[in-house]
């Protein structure tokens, strides 16, 4: 973990190439978020199709009472996968951290997002590091040991496999004393035309976003993608119980970078995103097996979002 900077790594870089060099291309989720691709998110969440950022808000909004009262004053809140802050941020008046400490891969976006939190929270203690989530990551001794509690908002815990879920839930626990805990956003099975909707808005905000990553790639590689032979996809895939996003060649066409190449057929694709949709009692087992414990779920009245707390095993 680095203090904030914006370059990516070479070892990111060697990954991106290789995720595009494989049978079935691929890019990593991660690479969505440079400065442009994590506004982009932002917008996302504010468009009536998509509705895990609101239906989480409104779960919150019910149960912050309860949880307040169950997390306790004074901690350490670390923002897993940050961005804008900004649902962090609706958490202080309650939760009343004693420290704030953001994590993104999108250093440079995350800076000015935490430029504002101070200024704006000046009595708080804030924090903020580059952090590749996807990796083996530990905090720095600087951040207190105990008293964690983190935060993983709005679903993105859906963008791993649920093997790996398993894995970074472990690594959660591993990164907690014995009073650490858990505030999760889990996105629950729903009918698939909501599931896609929310994943191919007809604003086009969503086709923007994963489109971008095709333009960081230019900018991480030295890639010559252009976005027109490219076009936004998005479906269920009932059996995996996940979303996928895709971006599809509109014809034949190659792409190279320093070290590299690949011709693309028409209609072939490079696999941007799974969001995989949980039961609630499929995850609350997810995080027994990984190491929590003393676990309380609330829902919406349609049952689509889960805002799960838990605490160290």
């Amino acid at each position: 973990m680095q203090e904030l900077e914006s370059s990516w790594p070479d070892d990111q870089r060697r990954e991106l190439a290789a995720g595009l060099a494989q049978a079935a291309a691929q890019i990593a989720p991660k690479f969505f978020y440079d400065r442009l691709g994590s506004a982009l998110f932002a917008a996302i969440c504010q468009l009536e199709e998509y509705y895990p950022t609101r239906t989480e808000r409104e779960v919150l909004a019910g149960c912050c009472d309860e949880l307040a009262s169950l997390a306790g004053a004074g901690r350490t809140l670390i923002d897993l996968g940050a961005g804008d802050c900004v649902k962090a941020e609706h958490l202080f008046a309650r939760l009343q951290p004693r420290r704030y400490v953001a994590l993104d891969i999108s250093a440079d976006f995350l800076d000015a997002s935490l430029a504002r939190l101070r200024r704006e929270h000046p009595a708080l203690v804030i924090n903020g590091y580059g952090c590749d989530l996807t990796t083996d990551w530990s905090l720095p001794a600087e951040v207190p040991r105990d008293a964690r509690l983190f935060l993983y908002p709005g679903s993105s815990i859906g963008n791993f496999a649920p093997e790996d879920a398993r894995t970074f839930l472990s690594r959660l626990r591993a990164n907690a004393d014995a009073d650490g805990q858990l505030l999760i956003g889990v996105d629950l099975v729903k009918d698939p035309a909501t599931l896609v909707a929310a994943y191919d808005d007809a604003l086009g905000v969503t086709a923007a976003f994963n489109r971008n990553v095709l333009l960081h790639a230019n900018r991480l590689l030295g890639a010559d993608f252009s976005l027109g032979d490219w076009r936004h996809l998005a479906l269920f895939d009932p059996v995996r119980s996940r979303i996928e996003m895709h971006l599809e060649a509109l014809r034949q066409v190659t792409v190279a970078w320093p070290g590299g190449a690949r011709q693309f057929r028409a209609g072939e694709r490079i696999h941007t995103e799974n969001s995989y949709k949980y039961r609630e009692k499929d995850f609350i087992e997810l995080l027994r097996i990984a190491g929590w414990s003393n676990v309380r779920c609330w829902t919406d009245p349609r049952r689509w979002f889960a805002v799960i707390f838990a605490q160290a095993a």
